[in-house]
Parts: C-alpha cells; sequence; structure tokens
C-alpha cells in the first residue's frame, strides 16, 4: 500500500513506515506540490498525509481509485471537498485537541503584541527613529481587567480564556450553544454578538470555517466595535471580509488587528492589511511549536495506519461512512 506525504516532514516519524508501506514524500517542508504533481501520485495511493495548504479536491479525490484514507495534519479541513471522500467511504481524519495550548498562546501573543503595539516599537527602532522617550510615544491600550470577548468557545476559546482570567479580563462569549463549564469555571458570560462586538475591548474571533462563519465579521461588524477595540483572528481567513477590515482599520473604526489567517494563503508583502501601521500579520503558525507538531503529525500517521488495518480513525471528520459497511 501507497502513503503520500505532500510536504516533508522530520524522518523518524516516517522511517517506521517504510517496512509497511510504499512512501512517497514531496521533498520540501514549506513549498507546496504542485497540484498536477499530486494528482499523479495520488493515483495509486492508498493513503495522504496532508495539511491546510493543501487543495484535496473532488477531481483528485476521484481519479484515486485505491484511495482509503485522507489524514490532514490540521483541525480544519475545508480546503478538503470531504461530501466527495463520503461518497467513495474515504475516511477523512484531523488533529483536534493536541494544538489547543498552543494556538491559545499564539492568539494570546497577538492580544498583547497588538495591543502595546510590540512591532511598531521594533519597527522604530531599526529605522533609527527612535530620538527621545515621550510622555505617550506608542501608547496602547490596557489588557488589565479589560474586557475580552471570544466568538467560538470551543477548546481554544477556552484556553484563551483561561489566560485572559490571569489578567483579570471580563470574559464574554459567543457560541452556537452556550458552554456552562466555561461560566462555571472561568466566569465567562455568554451574550449576543451584537452585545459582545459592543462592549469588548478585544474581540477574539475563533469560530470554525463553515458556509454560515463566511465573512460573519463585516462592517456591520466594525462599525458595532469600539473605536479602541483591539481584533484579532486566529481562526480561519474566510471568517473575515477583509476589505471591510482594512477600512475599519485605516479609518480608525478600531485601534488594531492581531492577524494569523487570511482569506487566501500565503500572502504577499503587497498585501493592503500590510501597508497599515496598526496590523500585526503571522504566516498561520497558531500551532507553530516543535512538541505541538510533532504530536499533530504523530497523530495524522495514526490516523493513516488504523485506516489502512480497517479500523476507525482516532479523530475522524466522516463518521458517517461506518454506517456504509466500513
Amino acid at each position: 500500500m501507497k502513503i503520500v506525504f505532500t510536504r516533508k516532514i522530520p524522518t523518524e516519524l516516517v522511517e517506521p513506515l517504510k517496512e509497511k508501506y510504499d512512501i512517497f514524500m514531496w521533498d520540501r517542508e514549506n513549498e507546496p506540490m504542485p497540484h498536477e504533481r499530486l494528482l499523479q501520485e495520488m493515483k495509486d495511493a492508498d493513503a495522504v498525509f496532508t495539511n491546510v495548504a493543501d487543495r484535496i479536491d473532488k477531481q483528485l479525490i476521484e481519479q484515486s481509485s485505491s484511495l482509503k484514507v485522507i489524514s490532514t495534519m490540521a483541525v480544519g479541513y475545508d480546503n478538503i471537498d470531504v461530501e466527495a471522500a463520503t461518497a467513495r467511504g474515504i475516511a477523512v481524519g484531523h488533529t483536534p485537541g493536541v494544538l489547543t495550548e498552543a494556538t491559545a498562546d499564539l492568539t494570546f501573543t497577538l492580544l498583547v503584541a497588538t495591543s502595546r503595539r510590540v512591532v511598531e516599537g521594533m519597527d522604530l527602532i531599526r529605522r533609527n527613529e527612535w530620538q527621545s522617550w515621550g510622555p505617550f510615544l506608542l501608547t496602547g491600550q490596557s489588557l488589565y481587567k479589560a474586557t475580552i470577548g471570544i466568538i467560538g468557545m470551543g477548546r481554544i476559546g477556552q484556553g484563551v480564556a483561561r489566560r485572559a482570567k490571569g489578567f483579570e479580563m471580563n470574559i464574554l462569549y459567543h457560541n452556537r450553544s452556550r458552554k456552562p463549564e466555561a461560566e462555571a469555571e472561568l466566569g465567562a458570560v455568554y451574550c449576543s454578538l451584537e452585545e459582545l462586538l459592543q462592549q469588548a475591548d478585544y474581540v477574539v474571533l475563533l469560530a470554525p470555517s463553515t458556509p454560515e462563519t463566511k465573512n460573519m465579521i463585516s462592517h456591520e461588524q466594525f462599525e458595532m466595535m469600539k473605536e479602541t477595540a483591539v481584533f484579532i483572528n486566529t481562526s480561519r481567513g474566510t471568517n473575515v471580509d477583509e476589505e471591510a477590515l482594512y477600512q475599519a482599520l485605516k479609518e480608525e473604526k478600531i485601534f488594531a488587528a492581531g492577524l494569523d489567517v487570511f482569506e487566501t494563503e500565503p500572502i504577499s508583502n503587497d498585501h493592503p492589511l500590510l501597508t497599515l501601521n496598526n496590523v500585526i500579520a503571522l504566516p498561520h503558525i497558531g500551532s507553530a511549536n516543535v512538541e505541538t507538531r510533532m504530536k499533530m503529525a504523530t497523530l495524522a500517521i495514526e490516523n493513516i495506519e488504523k485506516g489502512l488495518a480497517g479500523e476507525r480513525l482516532t479523530h475522524i471528520v466522516n463518521a458517517e461512512i461506518y454506517g456504509k459497511g466500513k
């Protein structure tokens, strides 16, 4: 059986598999495999190890006659045509849970760095423009006892709330359903999206990518926010209308934004948002610490091995395939 790895991953994770499987691994870590090459390699593949940057579309799925498992090294799977995979009884696996704390760390890092204008301060020094201490030089927004509004109170949202509690922040949240455990443990207060946007000093978007959440934050929502509000997005870029965000920041309708995700990735250095001083932009590194990424890769491989052995995946997206005699 053949496994295709769409990116280079550490040798120690792949070597044990070579005793049982035919392995094809793209030889670059930070450069995607051309789609035509992926189509070619997938024709006789039994499993594919993928990530958020690879498009696993209907064409690829339907021409891969032996394919049994699609395993993504990510929580999100909007890059995979799950419907097409399900129709053919192909298991789709992902890696939730293990990246919760790393992504919560990065989210709070963006929140602190954006509110206190950390990158602007570094840039001032690099340009040799720091001439003297000034009473209001690069003044930012206070975090201590401020109000944070978390949109999407899943594992990562609750991780961010735990960190916010350390700053004695008032925690508001909006979610598809209430989270009594978060309310009891963290003192989080459930409210409507409108109430959250109007009251929060920090708006943190952690909603999943679904048709319902596409552009859920747009012109109308930015108009509701305080002029001093800081907006953080570490969920998916498609959840935000980037043109509306650009206008809100440029016209100073909100104070600043910290972004780890974008509508189309990767972005280039001529992206409109990068022309603004009140934006911190990162290259989708929410889970990027060594320990977490190794755990994610290991879990993605575990999903593949279970699927190829005819077992239920540890974390499966389309569990309904098991109702089809799988």
